[in-house]
């Protein structure tokens, strides 16, 4: 989806953000002047079994596109789309011990993962993430004139929710529905309270999640807000199944707050409650 003020010619005043998972890629460009989405695109990905299947598929993708591989963005952000996380309140970080905080959440494999770190301004804390080698230095190597900021799924839907959430004085769970995953994110009165994501492999586990977070942070499931935001839709199962136990159900919007965005005409068949994560990565600053 492009908007018409989208020039080609002009690719080095743009800025380039990028969504890498195992399952889907999104990109979006962005004159940052005005902050204007100028074009939108989501790639659902066949399925992958490894990272080198992801390389070649990213490979082919890229190769075919008319402009990803142009070297003179004026800013390329990627976020990456896994598990392996943590999130630490910035008073504690020691960046030498990035991977120590890592290995109380995920096993990695150094001898084919690296440890990152990306700063969450508005949440106080260091999102620290594992990211497959070859996938960065593919990045490193594409981008070799601007390398790119690579940060986590999790610290751009955190920063999301944070802006988003910054004049409520309640605390409604908010949910982040993926292809697959579900991310549960609480915050109140500016402050990150709770976040974790879940792999999902059966319906049911949707609402399974939801109450048992719900549960543990006592809210109470009729008046208690839930916001949602992702790939669903008011005649969608996970809606009418999130209804029947969840009395205050609602779609997060306007889009303008998703990373203080402004998006054209064009985009306006685009439900406002999707790609929340995509449009929080313009959030992150490094």
């Amino acid at each position: 989806m492009k908007d018409n003020q989208f020039d080609e010619e002009l690719i080095d005043q743009y800025h380039l953000l990028m969504n890498i998972g195992t399952k889907d890629f999104q990109l979006l460009v962005l004159e940052p002047g005005e902050n204007k989405v100028l074009l939108l695109e989501d790639f659902v990905l066949p399925g992958l079994s490894s990272n080198d299947e992801l390389l070649q598929i990213l490979d082919q993708l890229f190769d075919s596109h008319a402009f990803l591989k142009a070297g003179f963005w004026k800013k390329i952000k990627v976020a990456i789309k896994n598990q392996k996380f943590v999130q630490v309140p910035d008073t504690l970080f020691v960046p030498e011990s990035a991977g120590e905080y890592l290995k109380f959440n995920a096993s990695i494999d150094m001898s084919r993962e690296e440890c990152m770190a990306t700063y969450n301004e508005r949440a106080r804390a260091v999102t620290v993430f594992a990211i497959n080698s070859d996938l960065k230095n593919w990045l490193l190597r594409l981008y070799p004139n601007k390398p790119p900021i690579i940060t986590h799924q999790s610290a751009s839907l955190i920063e999301g929710t944070l802006q988003y959430a910054r004049d409520r004085y309640d605390k409604p769970l908010y949910i982040y529905v993926d292809r697959f995953k579900l991310h549960i994110i609480v915050c109140e009165q500016g402050r990150l309270l709770y976040y974790n994501q879940f792999a999902i492999k059966q319906f049911s586990e949707y609402v399974k999640y939801i109450m048992l977070v719900m549960n543990s942070l006592h809210m109470d499931q009729q008046s208690s807000q839930v916001v949602l935001w992702g790939y669903i839709g008011k005649n969608s199962p996970h809606y009418h199944e999130f209804y029947k136990y969840i009395s205050n159900v609602t779609f997060g919007a306007p889009r303008p707050e998703n990373g203080g965005l402004t998006l054209g005409y064009v985009f306006d068949e685009l439900p406002q409650h999707h790609y929340f994560d995509l449009y929080s990565i313009n959030l992150i600053n490094q």
